[in-house]
């Protein structure tokens, strides 16, 4: 498989790549060269700032690819540039979208609930968009405009160790510390995801059948609160928790309601997402011998 991947030098999207190259796929990353990675000869590097659409399309020039992988679109005018530039040029497009995409609340979200092929693109692009009004424009652009098949994955949260954004890590260098973390609505349930399953995920998707919309997300939801637990649990040490506005507490899972998805769709077309208990214990144990 001839694959190029946008944003492929950092967390799940490095994985991604190594996956592949344990598949023998023909890796192109596209990337700034600001970060060094380890895949050594075992991909070809393009090198372009994603957002310059016209060192952009110098860099892909005529190529062509199986599957293109895109990890870093946030952009109605990114997605555009992405629909004229890969038209002929890719037998399938993958956009890692969002749970953004859908509004907070019950019940669980699923693909249905938000809309790509009927939402409005204002013409022209707003100079600026906030990040889940950027990633459903992203996703009608693509469904309502591109010439070439297009998933869009609908990722939750993405944990791991190397999570640049340190969301994790955050709570739990905060209880470690003593320190309280804001969180307006404890009882809200989430769901998440682990950055290995979902290189394992979009590698499938790569494989797969599968277009259109689809959720992507380990099974079972945890609530903010309940995570402030197990690292209690795994700290020794307790976990103070406020409901207050102080912007260098307040937790990134702090959100008002509910906000978790469903997975039939891809589970009907065969992937087996894992269950979010036998992974986040283990890694906020390991998050919290290792800070």
């Amino acid at each position: 498989m001839n694959v190029l991947i946008l944003g492929g030098t950092r967390f799940f999207g490095k994985k991604l790549v190594e996956r592949l190259i344990g598949e023998q796929a023909d890796i192109t990353i596209l990337t700034r060269g600001s970060t060094t990675d380890s895949f050594g000869d075992a991909v070809t590097r393009l090198q372009a700032d994603r957002t310059d659409s016209a060192a952009l399309a110098h860099a892909i020039g005529n190529r062509s690819y199986d599957v293109v992988y895109d990890n870093i679109c946030y952009t109605p005018a990114e997605a555009a540039e992405a629909v004229r530039l890969f038209a002929g040029k890719a037998g399938k497009y993958i956009v890692t979208s969002s749970l953004s995409v859908y509004a907070f609340g019950e019940p669980r979200k699923q693909e249905g609930d938000f809309d790509p092929f009927s939402y409005p693109i204002p013409k022209p692009y707003a100079a600026q968009a906030e990040y889940a009004e950027g990633k459903r424009l992203v996703e009608a652009v693509f469904f309502q405009e591109a010439s070439f098949p297009v998933a869009a994955v609908r990722f939750p949260i993405v944990m791991g160790h190397d999570d640049y954004t340190r969301r994790l890590h955050f709570h739990v260098e905060h209880v470690q510390h003593g320190e309280p973390v804001c969180i307006p609505n404890p009882e809200a349930k989430l769901s998440f995801i682990n950055a290995d399953e979902a290189a394992d995920f979009l590698a499938w998707l790569g494989r797969s059948g599968l277009e259109g919309p689809v959720n992507a997300c380990s099974k079972g939801e945890i609530s903010p609160g309940e995570i402030m637990s197990l690292i209690s649990k795994s700290t020794g040490k307790p976990a103070f928790v406020t409901d207050g506005s102080e912007d260098a507490d307040r937790s990134p899972y702090g959100v008002p309601e509910s906000w978790y998805m469903d997975t039939a769709y891809a589970d009907s077309a065969g992937f087996t997402f894992k269950q979010l208990n036998d992974w986040l214990p283990s890694l906020i144990r390991e998050m919290a011998e290792s800070e």
